[in-house]
C-alpha cells in the first residue's frame, strides 16, 4: 500500500465514522424510535455542535468524492513523490482539525482547514500531469 493509500483509508474510515456522535446526540434528543422514525417538522432539534457535525459530515462526505479519485488515479499511475505523500497526509488532518473546529463552531478557523484541504487536493491534481 502506498503512503497515498494509507492516507486515503484513514480518510474514508473518518468519513465513514462521522455520523455516529450526532446519531447518539439525536437518540439523546429524541429517543430511540424517534432518531430511527421518518424525519419530521416537529422533531426536537439537535443539539447545535451535532447539527455542526451534521454539516461537517456532508462536506467530508462531498470532499471525498474529490480526493479519493486523485489519490487512485496517482497509484493507477503508479506516480508517488514526497510531495503527493504530505498532500495525502495534509488532507486527512485538514479533515480532521474542519471537523473538530466546524462542531466546535470556530468559523474562521472552519475556513482555514477547508482551504488546506483544497490546497492539498490541488497538489494531488497538479500531481497527475506530473507538474509537481
Amino acid at each position: 500500500m502506498t503512503p497515498e493509500l494509507f492516507w486515503l483509508t484513514l480518510t474514508v474510515i473518518l468519513t465513514g465514522l462521522l455520523w455516529v456522535p450526532y446519531t447518539l446526540n439525536r437518540v439523546a434528543v429524541r429517543g430511540l424510535f424517534g432518531a430511527m422514525a421518518n424525519p419530521s417538522r416537529n422533531d426536537k432539534p439537535h443539539a447545535e455542535w451535532a447539527t455542526r457535525m451534521m454539516f461537517a459530515h456532508d462536506n467530508a462526505v462531498e470532499n471525498l468524492v474529490v480526493f479519493a479519485p486523485l489519490v487512485l488515479i496517482l497509484a493507477e499511475l503508479d506516480y508517488s513523490t514526497k510531495w503527493t505523500v504530505y498532500a495525502s497526509a495534509v488532507y486527512f488532518w485538514a479533515r480532521l482539525a474542519h471537523l473538530l473546529v466546524y462542531t466546535l463552531g470556530l468559523p474562521v478557523f472552519r475556513t482555514l482547514a477547508f482551504t488546506v484541504g483544497f490546497l492539498a487536493q490541488a497538489v494531488l491534481a497538479l500531481a497527475i500531469f506530473k507538474i509537481v
